[in-house]
């Protein structure tokens, strides 16, 4: 969750500033329920992740509520870390022991 605050973090400023708004207060706050049977191995029945993210964005500036809701739109267009966490992706993993 910290990498997905993050990246977004890094959305909704730099968005900010290419609208020339000044930014006072940039808080993100993320919460999910994750059932530790799933990552433990403990319930082969019980997904290993979350089945649901929530996050609240808190902007404070200069910018209209109408800026705000464009940079928000923009972010949850571009973010990466959004785009690979609200999509399946292929991940090839690979493990070297020496």
């Amino acid at each position: 969750m910290t990498a997905l605050n993050a990246c977004i973090m890094v959305g909704y400023v730099a968005g900010a500033s290419v609208k020339g708004i000044t930014l006072e207060k940039v808080e993100i706050e993320t919460d999910g329920e994750l059932d530790l049977r799933g990552f433990l191995g403990m319930d082969p029945g019980v997904p290993p992740g979350y089945e649901t993210i929530r996050y609240t964005v808190r902007l404070k500036g200069d910018g209209t509520p109408e800026q705000f809701r464009e940079i928000h739109d923009t972010v949850m267009k571009t973010s990466p870390n959004y785009f690979n966490v609200s999509r399946p992706i292929q991940i090839d993993a690979k493990l070297e022991v020496e």
